[in-house]
């Protein structure tokens, strides 16, 4: 499956659209990572935790999105679009959202 924020693949013809596909990943934060978070919000420098979690939580999405697309028949998504969002009455929930055009591209055999 190729997955590209580009609006087509170069060298490689779109012979159908299908439509557009989503992948959602809703996770939550945990107390730890909040504690350290907090501690090198305060002191300077990266949460790996944090990070760590957005890192799976985007893959997770990407995943889901290209299994919604095989579904569809298509062999690739177009125009990728990747959206972050805070949620909960205490912010502790991130989702991540990923969207694009599943398509069906061209496959030469030589």
């Amino acid at each position: 499956m190729i997955t590209t924020t580009s609006p087509n693949i170069e060298g490689k013809q779109i012979i159908e659209y299908k439509q557009i596909v989503f992948g959602e990943v809703i996770t939550g934060v945990n107390f730890m990572k909040d504690i350290g978070a907090g501690l090198r919000n305060f002191f300077g420098g990266r949460s790996g935790g944090y990070e760590n979690e957005l890192i799976k939580a985007r893959e997770d999405a990407i995943f889901e999105m290209e299994e919604r697309a095989k579904k569809l028949g298509a062999n690739a998504i177009i125009g990728v679009d990747i959206d972050y969002e805070v949620l909960g009455a205490d912010n502790g929930m991130l989702m991540v959202t990923a969207s694009g055009t599943a398509v069906i591209i061209e496959v030469l055999d030589y």
